[in-house]
């Protein structure tokens, strides 16, 4: 395993030092962005236990349906491994904002809960609600993380 991330971060060891930290600043200002963008755009009421699921546009197929919600799956399944990666210690990036996005994607038993538990973190609510009242969003509406999943 670490002759595979070796393997993968040699050609990036011998870029000049200037280089590398235009790739790390573009990094973290694309992942900001794309963090921010979904941020925002969060229903208020997403994370609440009490709001009803949106009919959606793919339901009415079945075989679109299956591969909307694979997609999804994916797509967050990526983003939780990412947000991991970049909640590492000197790895540029909001990681637990996108930790939170990857498990919004994934559809699994208990998600609902563990959704809250994550925002029960002060840091993470607080973090959300600032970017959201910054672009004139109203802050997230969070139940308690000990409620049962309904």
């Amino acid at each position: 395993m670490i002759d595979f991330f070796r393997r993968l971060l040699s050609p990036y060891a011998k870029l000049g030092l200037a280089l590398q930290a235009t790739i790390v600043v573009a990094i973290i200002l694309v992942t900001t962005a794309i963090g921010v963008a979904v941020v925002i755009s969060i229903p208020p009421d997403h994370f609440s236990s009490k709001r009803t699921q949106p009919e959606q546009w793919w339901d009415a197929d079945p075989l679109l349906r299956a591969t909307v919600l694979a997609l999804k799956n994916i797509l967050g399944v990526i983003l939780a491994i990412l947000g991991f990666i970049m909640a590492l210690p000197l790895v540029p990036g909001p990681g637990l904002v996108f930790i939170l996005i990857g498990v919004s994607l994934i559809d699994f038993p208990g998600k609902k809960k563990a959704e809250r538990r994550l925002l029960a973190i002060a840091s993470v609510s607080r973090v959300l609600n600032e970017i959201r009242a910054r672009f004139g969003r109203p802050p997230l509406v969070l139940d308690d993380p000990d409620d049962a999943d309904r």
